[in-house]
């Protein structure tokens, strides 16, 4: 991997960036956070939110936060049904707009992530990365990034991972400002959805779409 590239944005306004942005955004949204909380607990129960833990810059581990898309529906041995069962018609149209992934901006305030960055994976992804991948890990990780505007579930692990690597390798401004860019064109065009709370399997041999 090349050497890190260094520079006034990426060392000291991309952290403030990230910390104005996301204030204004949750008080800008703070109506429809509100909604959209209201009315996963109405339809879905508690808890709100679905929380997971990822490995976030340095591998150092957060909880991530998403509003809630499935139902805890178990079977007679107490074992949660299949994702496509717990998936409720509510649940995928918060996948569809993506507002399940609007918590998030409570990560981004709090410095767990970034408004752009690799996408944060599960933590037992840690062992199979290998020494190029694991510089994905080198930034925080982001809300979007370079592989959800370039394919996304299209692409294989491999060409994701090229493209988190990538991204670390060139932070800048302008990058920051076209992926922000793509990513909301991409949410208003409702492609790359994902399944956000699915059990994935591990990377390696197959691409998945909990990304």
């Amino acid at each position: 991997m090349k050497a890190k590239k260094t520079g006034i944005y990426r060392n000291y306004l991309k952290r403030p960036m990230d910390f104005i942005l996301s204030l204004a955004a949750i008080v800008v949204f703070c109506p429809l956070l509100l909604t959209v909380a209201i009315l996963v607990r109405i339809k879905l129960g508690s808890p709100i939110l679905f929380k997971q833990k990822r490995p976030g810059r340095n591998e150092k581990i957060f909880t991530m936060y998403k509003f809630r898309t499935m139902t805890d529906e178990k079977n007679a041995n107490e074992e949660l049904l299949p994702d496509s069962v717990r998936l409720t018609k509510f649940g995928k149209l918060l996948r569809v707009t993506s507002l399940d992934e609007l918590p998030e901006l409570f990560n981004i305030l709090k410095g767990d992530m970034s408004i752009v960055g690799p996408r944060p994976l599960r933590v037992d992804y840690l062992p199979y990365y290998n020494k190029k991948q694991k510089h994905r890990h080198d930034v925080q990780p982001g809300l979007s990034g370079l592989a959800q505007v370039n394919g996304r579930n299209a692409l294989t692990w491999e060409e994701k991972f090229d493209f988190d690597v990538q991204y670390v390798e060139n932070v800048s401004f302008i990058l920051d400002c076209k992926i922000i860019i793509q990513t909301i064109l991409k949410v208003f065009k409702r492609e790359g959805i994902h399944n956000s709370e699915a059990q994935p399997k591990k990377f390696r041999g197959s691409p998945n779409k909990n990304l």
